[in-house]
């Protein structure tokens, strides 16, 4: 069954490759380019599951998490940090801003679909 999947990532490209990878998987997919506009988005189209970069313009997806955590409207909703901080002890400082998981850069996109199939019970 379809799922809806909000990406909020400024880099184009991986944008790109996100979007492809969960569109041939069947999902419906929305974009958004910065912090703020993901929030937006999140709360308009109420996403089954969130990827968010954490290097953001506009506002950070640090804050960005912290805000649809605390958010009783959007707090259910699962989100997957992308980063580019790969050292030991990063996942714990993003698992406790309030990501369910996260993914390092470069974006594996087995290592996505195996997260993706995790959190939407496929």
């Amino acid at each position: 069954m379809p799922k809806k999947i909000l990406i909020v990532e400024d880099n184009e490209s991986n944008r790109q490759l996100l979007h492809y990878v969960l569109k041939h998987r069947g999902h419906e997919v929305i974009e958004a380019k910065d912090g703020k506009e993901g929030i937006e988005k999140a709360e308009e189209y109420m996403p089954d599951l969130i990827f968010m970069d954490l290097q953001l313009p506009v506002l950070d997806g640090f804050t960005a998490i912290k805000m649809l955590k605390s958010n009783p409207r959007t707090k259910h909703i699962k989100i997957i940090a992308l980063t580019a901080f790969a050292m030991n002890g990063d996942k714990n400082m993003i698992i406790e801003t309030g990501a369910d998981d996260y993914i390092a850069k470069p974006i594996d996109t087995r290592r996505m679909a195996e997260i993706v199939d995790k959190f939407l019970g496929v």
